[in-house]
């Protein structure tokens, strides 16, 4: 069961969502919130998987309700207003519903919500069952779970909450919200390298270093920061042959 809070400042609306949770077997509505301080309360107190969430409320909007919570639920935001849209998408919402919907509308929202807990559910199963020595990472880009073989990952870069994962021979790094602490110590020890405040490499793809930078393809330089630098250049010294 997907347990949900609603939140809506217009009592039909919200009469309406909780109406729609109701027809879904796999949702439970844990409380219908009329502002967003009564749904952060909720929310510090109970077990919440998803959020039906109106954007354009008095005193605190959908949007900074989202960034205030430390670990927030999935997102989904229920609004009348299309410009918001890409805000939304901006913190990670699985799914944007534009008013007014239908029950159908708001199903197929519902049912990636659904899909998503499913996925994570089967990642977190594979995880336990590999154990810390896993030869891969599954993590949350937009609302997929991905599988990352650790093999191929060239180098991670933290842009504020979030990482960009560079896997060899994809175009574009997988982004998604993770603390560069949290991944540093799942990746095993003897490959990774914490080389900057920004950057993890992986050691078996380093090719050069040249003037304390690590040098990729394509001209990307990963700098070598000032806290990080003894124990890379200790690594290179290991490793090294001639003068």
């Amino acid at each position: 069961m997907i347990r949900c809070v609603i939140v809506d400042d217009e009592p039909l609306a919200l009469a309406q969502l909780k109406g729609y949770v109701e027809r879904v077997p796999f949702l439970e509505c844990v409380k219908a919130c009329s502002c967003a301080n009564e749904a952060i309360s909720v929310i510090a107190e109970e077990c919440v998987d998803v959020l039906f969430l109106d954007i354009n409320m008095p005193d605190i909007s959908g949007i900074q309700l989202v960034k205030s919570l430390k670990n927030p639920p999935k997102i989904v935001f229920t609004t009348a207003y299309s410009e918001y849209a890409i805000e939304g998408f901006r913190v990670d919402a699985v799914d944007y519903i534009l008013k007014p919907f239908g029950f159908d509308e708001f199903l197929r929202a519902a049912n990636k919500v659904n899909e998503l807990c499913i996925l994570e559910r089967m990642a977190s199963k594979r995880e336990d069952e590999m154990g810390v020595d896993s030869d891969c990472l599954f993590v949350k880009s937009d609302y997929r779970v991905l599988r990352v073989p650790i093999s191929s990952i060239r180098f991670i870069e933290s842009m504020s909450e979030y990482i960009r994962i560079f896997v060899e021979n994809e175009p574009k790094p997988i982004v998604t919200l993770l603390s560069m602490k949290k991944v540093e110590e799942v990746l095993p020890k003897n490959v990774f390298m914490r080389v900057h405040r920004s950057y993890i490499v992986n050691l078996s793809k380093v090719k050069e270093v040249s003037r304390m930078r690590i040098v990729y393809d394509n001209n990307v330089f990963i700098p070598i920061g000032d806290m990080y630098k003894d124990n890379f250049f200790g690594y290179i010294d290991n490793h090294f042959i001639g003068k």
